[in-house]
């Protein structure tokens, strides 16, 4: 293992068919209250992966947390595997890192569509992971037996407070070998008739510009204020939408529904390579009759089919399935797109230094 320039790292994930878009070299540069490093991965001379690191320093300590948010970029399946991963540990401790934690973005567990509706209809069932798959994927539980044989674990809460946690639980809507109209059949009733809603009602959905990102964002305040999270600045999505069109044209783009001039739901897509993320969205409480967060949603769809996507994610969804779950809601709004739940095998810690490791997890558990 060896720190690359952001060039090689970036030409490494050019060369794979996608990436997350957390692991790009532009993803330093909107983390700009993280230190950061781009590391290689190599078999002899030759790269087999690539990372971004984000590092964030102990108070009072020359101590660092090291971060690979849904990363490292490699091929989970090689048969190396515990080798690269304990390169990866000797680099990041010899950077002064008391612990390490990665995200591993290999399936291991997927629910179509029908078994997560079947399963929010069942009131004995109150999550997600006690509903039998569709499918248990040997990758994912692979990787996670070459990560307990390693000494990671699974970290006890969130890193609230250090800004860390990406979703264990996903979902997306595959794109592959599908037509407009195939993907539009495969969405719930609902759906369709809220798409077809909006069209009637006279929604418009464009592309905006830099220039836009402040009606997102004033709509994203009153979303986080309706729905009770703690919003971003401002400034985070000047740096996102900058840093990431700066290293690759159209990475990121703003989406606008307006409804008689009056502007009723933005969204936020990335696209790295064949997959597409829907990454933030924000929606006005008037006017919620016209369905613009549909119609917004299906724009943001066929825009990615005709980018050649393979997939749509949605990103995040928890575990839950209980009725009376705040978070229910978003599950159902993304079963209906009639795509499929996924498990990643999701983030581990390692305890390089493990002390301090049990004071930072003593830490996050009183926060």
């Amino acid at each position: 293992m060896r720190t690359i320039s952001a060039d090689e790292h970036l030409a490494y994930l050019r060369s794979l068919p996608s990436a997350s878009f957390l692991q790009t070299p532009a993803w330093a540069r909107v983390k700009a209250d993280w230190d950061a490093e781009s590391v290689g991965f190599f078999a002899g001379p030759i790269m087999v992966g690539a990372g971004l690191v984000l590092y964030r320093r102990l108070p009072r300590l020359r101590r660092y947390l090291a971060y690979l948010p849904e990363g490292p970029v490699l091929d989970w399946s090689r048969d190396d595997l515990a080798e690269l991963l304990g390169g990866l540990a000797t680099h990041l401790g010899q950077r002064r890192a008391f612990a390490i934690r990665l995200g591993a973005p290999v399936v291991a567990r997927r629910w179509r569509a029908a078994t997560v509706k079947q399963a929010l209809a069942d009131p004995a069932l109150r999550r997600l992971s006690d509903v039998p798959a569709d499918e248990s994927v040997d990758a994912g539980a692979r990787v996670m037996a070459v990560l307990e044989q390693q000494g990671w674990r699974r970290p006890s809460v969130d890193g609230a407070g250090f800004g860390l946690g990406q979703p264990r639980y996903n979902f997306w809507l595959p794109l592959a070998g599908r037509s407009e109209d195939d993907v539009f059949a495969g969405l719930n009733q609902q759906w369709r008739r809220n798409i077809r809603r909006a069209e009637k009602a006279g929604v418009k959905t464009r592309v905006g510009g830099r220039e836009d990102l402040a009606d997102f964002h004033a709509l994203y305040l009153e979303t986080a204020r309706r729905d009770g999270f703690t919003p971003r600045p401002l400034a985070y999505f000047e740096a996102m939408y900058e840093a990431l069109n700066a290293e690759e044209t159209d990475r990121l783009r703003l989406y606008l529904a307006t409804h008689d001039g009056d502007l009723v739901a933005a969204t936020t897509m990335v696209r790295v390579g064949d997959h597409a993320w829907y990454s933030y969205g924000a929606s006005t409480t008037a006017k919620r009759e016209v369905r613009g967060s549909n119609a917004i949603q299906w724009q943001m769809i066929r825009d990615a089919m005709s980018a050649g996507a393979a997939v749509y994610d949605l990103r995040g969804i928890t575990d839950t399935l209980a009725e009376d779950d705040p978070h229910v809601g978003l599950l159902q709004f993304k079963v209906g797109t009639g795509g499929e739940a996924v498990e990643y095998a999701g983030e581990w810690d390692l305890p390089v230094s493990p002390l301090l490791y049990r004071g930072f997890d003593a830490y996050l558990r009183r926060r």
